[in-house]
């Protein structure tokens, strides 16, 4: 059995180099338990830790760090900060060339062009779009995540670049997991949305109005934690597999037993 341990919040600190970093710990289930604190944390990448950064991070005593970045996105940020005793897993969550050539205009791209690729709501719908498929597309991902907690890679750290939408939805789909509470999983996603947890939008465009008012409210979609977005997940689980309890079980291949064992390290039980 695992410890009993004192269901105390852990210390929420705003790190200097790592965006986006907090413990799911305290999250309500179902059945009337909580997550436990300090056994689940998300965050941005950590490719530009300090070393201040990196001394908090060995404190947590994590056995996983799973980064769900994908080559380009290590080209261009760097490989994580390695932590003493710490296992790094590496799953890529979509795929490097998606959207390529999409990305190169966001970041170089003039405000007509943006107007046509993002106006009108194709923004948003391109980020619903993206959540759907991670849960159709990453089925064998989100399965190999799920079943090392189970294992043992807990504590873990889930990440991705801004730490928002793959690491979003891998943490909502590992609450799902443990049962819990629709509406807490969707006030925890949204937290990304802090201004001091924000990506901070970079563009190369060396346009006059390259961060105007306008390119800042057409980019703003790709950059917020939009509850839809985690909603048309949902959705799609119940559209494609009928139930959640269908989805992990039929679509996760998460036996009884492997649930049992996740909650027993992920929940404190009432």
């Amino acid at each position: 059995m695992t410890q009993q341990l004192p269901q105390v919040p852990s210390t929420e600190p705003e790190l200097a180099g790592v965006r986006n970093f907090r413990d799911v710990g305290g999250l309500p289930t179902v059945s009337g338990g909580s997550v436990r604190f300090g056994r689940l944390f998300r965050s941005g990448h950590l490719a530009h830790a300090t070393e201040e950064d990196a001394t908090f991070l060995s404190t947590l005593g994590l056995h996983t760090i799973f980064d769900f970045r994908n080559q380009a996105d290590r080209k261009v940020e760097g490989a994580d900060v390695e932590l003493p005793g710490v296992r790094n897993v590496n799953i890529p969550l979509n795929d490097p060339a998606d959207g390529k050539e999409f990305w190169k205009l966001v970041s170089t791209g003039e405000l007509e062009q943006l107007r046509a690729i993002l106006g009108d709501g194709k923004a948003a719908a391109r980020m619903s779009d993206s959540y759907r498929k991670m849960i159709v597309e990453r089925t064998a991902e989100h399965s190999r995540i799920l079943h090392a907690m189970a294992e043992d890679s807990v504590p873990a750290l889930m990440h991705c670049a801004a730490g928002k939408d793959r690491a979003g939805l891998s943490i909502a789909i590992s609450l799902l997991a443990v049962g819990v509470e629709r509406e807490a999983i969707e006030a925890d996603y949204v937290k990304s949305n802090d201004p001091h947890r924000r990506y901070k939008v970079r563009r190369s465009s060396t346009a006059a109005d390259a961060m105007s008012p306008e390119v800042m409210e057409l980019l703003s979609p790709l950059f917020d934690a939009r509850v839809e977005y985690l909603r048309a997940a949902f959705e799609t689980i119940e559209q494609t597999w009928g139930t959640v309890e269908s989805y992990l079980t039929d679509g996760l291949g998460l036996a009884p037993e492997t649930r049992a064992r996740l909650r027993e390290r992920l929940v404190v039980e009432a």
